[in-house]
């Protein structure tokens, strides 16, 4: 008797969901194969540490390979997906090789939205990749030292303006931490001006921040925010996005780092499915997160635009919602791949909200469990406790609680490393370069104190 075909299960992408997906499935008679254009798992949730000289790179990336390491059903590909035939059941890739499936779980993330201006993306970086965080970095140490070599006082205003697009958990999170890189890391490295005026700016189109945490919550994030000197602005609206400023509801910043994570666009990938697209360019998904005629393929993470079975909203683009999506296609794969033909009705999809967080700033942070609500120390002690469990490798919580540490007493930042080729933007010579005039140094000071 020939041996009974294991079934191929693909998952395009590393991310929450697709790792979810295939460690639920570590026991089912399946083959995984994971497909990746990237050799790492990231956690996003962090990129903004990164961004902001916290944490380095790898402190929040980690091989997929090894996470699999030990899970012998799962076959790791580095490579990424060009064209998918639901019906042939086969994935195309770049490099021009086919590869067939029984299942598909679609899980490729998403990225920034423009709202049909994808022109800012060269002047207002998101933040959804790696090389996105280490760009907004390098962006704002170079700001600091053009800042530096400035003698031009308009020029040194748009050195240390920090404008930061949408005000949701990654934009009250980045415009925080770049208030306090200012404030606590890197004030007495400059002589010519005083980085904890730096001036950062968040701009948030609608009438309040952080809109998916109830009103108390949001109250307590922007008022976290205006005492540590950040500017909030709810209500305002982004018209236009060029080098070196941003205009918002008729007023130009000139600014020389703008931040964009106002909007999120799902991977183009979806759209080669054939199936309805919601306006953010999610796959409209079946209670069981199938694709509507195969049932077969799944959606899952931020590309899938499904309603909680239980409550009816709409589930929310988060990790926790990605990872539990993974968990709950895995189980159904593995009840069919054990009993072909027999297997149970599928059930709908239930989303179990485990809480939102959002940090502000230094022992700052929001936090809503159930009907809880606190916020301060004990959100952040909570925030820093739940990102900690949720990280990949163990190697990667010590190195992220030692960084934290570390970075709690020493009120220093430990990766303010400029790595790529940003140019100056120093307009004019440097005119005393040892800083030692005294009354060059007063106008510096003033351009901050008194005219910022």
């Amino acid at each position: 008797m020939a041996p009974q075909h294991e079934p191929v299960v693909m998952i395009v992408g590393g991310g929450f969901g697709g790792i979810a997906a295939a460690q639920a499935l570590a026991k089912a008679p399946v083959r995984v194969v994971v497909v990746d254009r990237q050799n790492h798992h990231l956690f996003q949730p962090l990129l903004y540490q990164v961004a902001t000289s916290v944490l380095s790179a790898s402190n929040i990336a980690f091989p997929i390979r090894r996470i699999f390491r030990n899970q012998a059903n799962v076959h790791v590909f580095n490579a990424e997906v060009a064209s998918i035939d639901c019906a042939a059941k086969s994935l195309r890739l770049t490099d021009g090789n086919v590869a067939p499936f029984d299942y598909l779980v679609l899980a490729a993330g998403a990225g920034s939205s423009y709202f049909g201006h994808d022109e800012w993306a060269q002047f207002a970086p998101g933040m959804k990749t790696l090389e996105d965080a280490t760009l907004i970095r390098d962006r704002i140490l170079r700001a600091f030292e053009d800042a530096e070599g400035e003698t031009d006082p308009a020029a040194m205003r748009a050195h240390l303006t920090f404008v930061v697009v949408g005000a949701g958990p990654t934009g009250v999170e980045l415009a925080g931490a770049i208030k306090e890189l200012g404030v606590d890391s890197i004030a007495r490295d400059y002589r010519r001006f005083d980085a904890a005026g730096a001036r950062v700016i968040l701009v948030e189109a609608g009438e309040r921040l952080l809109p998916s945490f109830t009103p108390e919550s949001s109250r307590a994030a922007r008022e976290a925010l205006e005492r540590i000197g950040v500017e909030v602005r709810v209500g305002a609206r982004v018209t236009d996005v060029f080098d070196g400023g941003v205009d918002v509801s008729g007023e130009r910043i000139m600014a020389d780092t703008v931040v964009w994570s106002a909007g999120v666009g799902a991977n183009p990938l979806g759209r080669a499915l054939g199936a309805e697209l919601d306006r953010s360019g999610r796959v409209v998904v079946e209670p069981d997160c199938s694709v509507k005629g195969f049932p077969n393929v799944f959606v899952i993470g931020d590309m899938a635009s499904i309603r909680c079975a239980k409550t009816g909203q709409p589930v929310p683009g988060v990790a926790p919602a990605a990872m539990q999506m993974g968990t709950f296609v895995a189980g159904i794969i593995a009840r069919e791949a054990s009993s072909p033909g027999a297997a149970p009705p599928r059930e709908a999809f239930r989303y179990h909200d485990k809480g939102s967080m959002a940090t502000i700033g230094r022992a700052k942070a929001v936090a809503e469990v159930g009907k809880l609500r606190f916020s301060g120390l004990p959100a952040w002690l909570a925030w820093l406790l739940i990102h900690l469990v949720l990280l990949v490798g163990f190697h990667n919580r010590v190195l992220v609680f030692l960084s934290w540490a570390f970075a709690y007493v020493s009120f220093t930042k430990g990766s303010r490393i400029i790595t790529g080729d940003i140019p100056s933007r120093i307009v004019r010579p440097l005119g005393n370069r040892d800083g030692n005039d005294p009354a060059e140094r007063a106008r510096s000071m003033a351009l901050l104190k008194g005219r910022m």
